[in-house]
């Protein structure tokens, strides 16, 4: 009789317990180029920002000789006076965090009761509303048709309305979602039927809660999109403590367009930095904000690479 031969061992379960794993050539050349291409993006993608610090706090005539490249020159915060002590700044700004707020509270409901129905495949016409959303995405009514349908058959001029509901609705945000929930698990929704709860019942105690990373990346980019349009509230809205501060900023830097460096001094100074300035104190809130919703978005920008 001829001997057993003993088991083959387990290749993969000795590496997890002794945890050493060989790496071939070709994945540690991959790693090192991994790691190279993702320095120069962030390189790539943080000199501008760190540029346009360094701007703002610069001083006119190293800005004029273009001497400002990462670090503050001549360090000076004149633009920030003039601009922060302007009532009108404040209340500009105000006004931006309510039009956000509002905005993306009802973009997000509309959103999301929109793509809930039109992921289930029972539902009637189903084809019909999908093809009116993708519609959108090609074809529009034009500026001219847009300005009278809200200004003047809605009466919406000068009106927070005016800004908020005319994109309260994205379409690609849509199908997003859309996507997300048509792989949510029926299971989970079948036995919340089971127990009694109705429809708008599901919707909320069972599907909104453990959709948390497509709700944060959307309210995301609703927000962000929100904050930094000003085309609405620019041709809606003639009252000046109704702008928004993407507004107030792009008539500040309109003004300060016009100043010649002749005229020295404080102007002189407001002109040669105000662009790097108001953009600065535009984007500011949205770097702090995204830090809190920073693991729900990152899942949130997966959503449907990986099935399981």
């Amino acid at each position: 009789m001829t001997e057993a031969l003993p088991p083959k061992p387990d290749s993969a379960r000795v590496r997890r317990e002794t945890g050493i794993i060989r790496e071939s050539p070709g994945y540690r050349a991959f790693r090192v180029v991994n790691a190279v291409a993702l320095v120069l993006v962030c390189v790539v993608t943080l000199y501008p920002f760190i540029n346009l610090v360094a701007k703002a706090f610069s001083s006119e005539g190293y800005i004029a000789a273009g001497e400002v490249n990462l670090i503050p020159r001549g360090f000076n915060i004149d633009t920030f006076r003039v601009v922060m002590n302007d009532g009108t700044f404040w209340t500009n700004y105000g006004n931006t965090f309510l039009y956000t707020i509002v905005g993306t509270v009802i973009a997000m409901a509309i959103t999301t009761t929109y793509a809930y129905a039109l992921s289930k495949p029972y539902l009637k016409g189903r084809t019909f509303f999908v093809g009116i959303a993708v519609f959108t995405m090609f074809f529009g009514g034009g500026l001219i048709p847009n300005y009278i349908l809200i200004a003047n058959y809605l009466g919406w001029r000068n009106s927070i309305w005016a800004v908020v509901v005319p994109g309260a609705l994205s379409v690609f945000n849509l199908l997003v979602m859309k996507s997300f929930f048509e792989n949510f698990p029926e299971e989970l929704e079948e036995a919340a039927a089971i127990d009694g709860l109705t429809t708008y019942g599901i919707f909320f105690r069972i599907v909104l809660p453990l959709s948390k990373a497509v709700l944060a990346t959307m309210t995301l980019f609703y927000a962000v999109g929100i904050w930094n349009s000003w085309f609405n509230a620019f041709l809606f809205l003639d009252d000046k403590t109704l702008f928004p501060v993407t507004v107030y900023l792009r008539n500040l830097i309109a003004a300060a367009t016009g100043v010649q460096e002749a005229i020295g001094g404080e102007s002189a100074q407001v002109a040669s930095n105000i662009q790097a300035v108001t953009m600065l104190l535009t984007v500011l809130p949205i770097i702090c904000l995204y830090p809190f919703i920073q693991r729900y978005f990152v899942s949130g920008v997966m959503l449907g690479s990986v099935k399981g």
